[in-house]
């Protein structure tokens, strides 16, 4: 049961979605509120040992970043970035704004590429006599993302908790050069519990989020919630059961998505985008044997359901700063697929 809302039922294939479910009632109030940011305090919920993406980084907390790490500076005129922390707890403040009756978990935090550095004190000092206070340390690249678990629905037996989450990278920053607006991706989707993996579509991502300050970053993360149509998203994920892929069409689509990145330039441009490389691929076909969960069934088929998530598990090994967008792509190359065995020409290509 979730708080102040009705039961959610299971969105099967064929099955009304439960209206009951929408996220508009506190979309008027947030709208009306002064859009500033909110210090929430961080919440002391479940933390999970599998996380949401796993290629290339570490787990930490906004305390190890709030006290152990440096905060970039734009070099021209040392004007300061906003920092991982400050950018977690502005979405979660948002989200709090926009959901103020739920329950949160807390956020699931991970890094990547350390840079490394020292305090003015300790320049001169030989590396075997540095010590820990002379050290300074921060992450080009973070991603966190936090569940509503008083927030969900199933589909084809998988509980799918809403899910808030963002990505920083630095690397997408010029820090030479005086401060400009800074860039942040931020989403709104499902988690689906059986498998950590992560739901994006359209509407629920902001591929290229620009902020001055925090409170512009607050803004904009709420505007995004309250434009996110969950249900539409849930109906779409449900629709994949509907819809399936013969052994053989399964064979075709591995072996276009691992032409399609040596295709003439000028052929590849006519076809949508595919944005997983021949790692990805490796694991999808490998998951459509061996998945526990989402592996073809006893005929060698596998519905369009079930592929989307092998898609999205072979995500989880992509760097922080691609992660999301191809999040969405899994979405947009399933989808595709599914309309193109209704006759759509569009992703056809992928399948013939």
């Amino acid at each position: 049961m979730r708080p102040n809302y009705q039961p959610a039922m299971s969105v099967a294939s064929g099955q009304d979605f439960d209206t009951r479910f929408a996220l508009t009632p506190f979309v008027e109030e947030a709208s009306i509120s002064e859009e500033r940011p909110i210090t929430p305090v961080i919440p002391l919920g479940v933390r999970h040992s599998r996380h949401f993406i796993e290629a290339n980084t570490h787990a930490v907390d906004i305390a190890h970043l709030r006290n152990d790490c440096v905060v970039p500076v734009f070099n021209k005129d040392n004007e300061v970035t906003i920092s991982h922390q400050t950018f977690i707890e502005t979405v979660l403040g948002a989200a709090y704004r926009m959901f103020p009756r739920e329950v949160f978990d807390a956020p699931d935090i991970v890094v990547s590429h350390i840079i490394k550095g020292r305090i003015p004190e300790a320049i001169h000092k030989p590396v075997h006599q540095l010590l820990e206070s002379d050290k300074t340390i921060y992450y080009e690249r973070m991603a966190f993302c936090f569940e509503i678990p008083t927030i969900y629905q199933e589909v084809a037996g998988c509980r799918l908790n809403l899910s808030i989450g963002g990505v920083r990278a630095y690397n997408h920053e010029n820090l030479y050069s005086r401060k400009t607006a800074e860039k942040f991706k931020v989403f709104i989707g499902f988690k689906n519990l059986v498998c950590c993996n992560l739901c994006v579509s359209t509407d629920g991502f902001q591929r290229e989020l620009r902020a001055m300050s925090a409170q512009d970053l607050f803004g904009t993360a709420l505007s995004l919630f309250e434009h996110y149509d969950a249900e539409r998203h849930v109906r779409q994920m449900a629709r994949l059961q509907e819809q399936g892929l013969t052994e053989h069409q399964f064979a075709q689509l591995i072996g276009k998505t691992r032409l399609y990145q040596y295709l003439p330039s000028t052929e590849r441009k006519r076809l949508p985008a595919m944005e997983f490389t021949d790692c990805h691929i490796n694991a999808v076909a490998k998951a459509y044997y061996g998945d526990e969960h989402f592996s073809r069934d006893a005929n060698s088929e596998i519905d369009l359901w079930r592929l989307y998530n092998l898609f999205t598990g072979a995500n989880k090994s992509s760097y922080i700063d691609t992660f999301l967008d191809r999040s969405l792509n899994a979405t947009e190359l399933v989808s595709g697929v599914g309309r193109a065995l209704q006759g759509d020409d569009t992703y056809r290509w992928f399948i013939e």
